[in-house]
């Protein structure tokens, strides 16, 4: 493909944040017009939602195919012009974290509808408690906020040294990264109180946390090029690192396998227990 043809195929793509169509018929996009994936969350069905920092917006994938579900404006101050996270509710609710607007919102009929007023700094990750209220980390104050989830004043749940990636488990405990904390991976009690897992700095840059069904943790380091494995005892190894991750980021887990968003791979891929790891949508043409 010519560089003008791709040029005018990209353009295409994405007209007035829907999906046009394409030549030949198609409606999707593929691979190549992911620019750079920060976070992913499982939908209620098969499909992913990814948080894309330079669409900027939120792509949905299904079937090895990517579709825009909202693009922002590349004006800064305008909603999800810094997409920062996605997370998805049971009941199939969509949320992103967005920077540029310091704010979280709930996308709703293909909109985004603010939740704060602006009243979080700079977001970077969003959990959802069992009661379905929201646990956002917010670098600037270095505090993780809990807001509920029909929108409303964020409340303090703790303090901690650069909050980034956030998850609650299947026992409703939330876990955290602490990215420049003595103790890189903490549990947050009820009370606020903290508890380091990984009490020693292994990681090189950590990012993002998941937990599997039986207590085990994955955290993704972006400068190591890895994903750790982390034992119930807080033991942490390199589970899988290299090609063809390059900068792992955002983190997720469904059906015993775990989603990683990688922006220098502009890729989502897919991680089985065989440590290989899969891309998720189809190679551009």
């Amino acid at each position: 493909m010519t560089r003008l043809v791709k040029r005018w195929w990209r353009l295409a793509v994405v007209v007035g944040g829907v999906v046009a169509a394409l030549p030949g018929g198609r409606a999707a996009v593929v691979a190549e017009e992911m620019q750079y994936p920060l976070s992913v969350a499982a939908g209620a069905d098969a499909s992913l939602l990814v948080a894309d920092r330079t669409l900027p917006g939120l792509w949905r994938v299904a079937g090895g195919q990517a579709t825009v579900l909202f693009q922002g404006k590349k004006n800064f101050r305008t909603p999800l012009n810094a997409v920062r996270a996605v997370a998805v509710a049971a009941d199939g609710t969509v949320y992103a974290a967005d920077s540029a607007t310091r704010d979280v919102y709930r996308i709703a009929d293909g909109q985004p509808v603010p939740l704060t007023g602006g009243k979080i700094g700079i977001p970077v990750d969003i959990a959802i408690d069992p009661s379905g209220d929201l646990f956002v980390s917010d670098l600037e104050s270095q505090r993780i906020w809990r807001v509920p989830a029909a929108g409303g004043e964020p409340k303090e749940v703790a303090t901690l040294a650069a909050p980034r990636g956030l998850f609650v488990d299947g026992s409703g405990r939330l876990w955290a990264i602490a990215a420049s904390g003595s103790a890189p991976l903490v549990r947050i009690g009820a009370d606020g109180t903290v508890e380091g897992v990984v009490r020693e700095r292994v990681f090189e840059f950590p990012h993002d946390v998941v937990v599997d069904d039986d207590g085990t943790a994955y955290v993704s380091d972006n400068y190591a090029k890895a994903v750790w494995k982390v034992a119930a005892d807080g033991t942490a190894s390199k589970w899988i690192q290299g090609d063809p991750l390059k900068g792992p980021v955002g983190l997720a887990i469904r059906g015993g396998k775990v989603l990683i968003a990688d922006p220098q791979a502009k890729q989502v891929f897919e991680v089985g227990p065989d440590g290989r790891a899969v891309p998720l949508t189809a190679a551009a043409p």
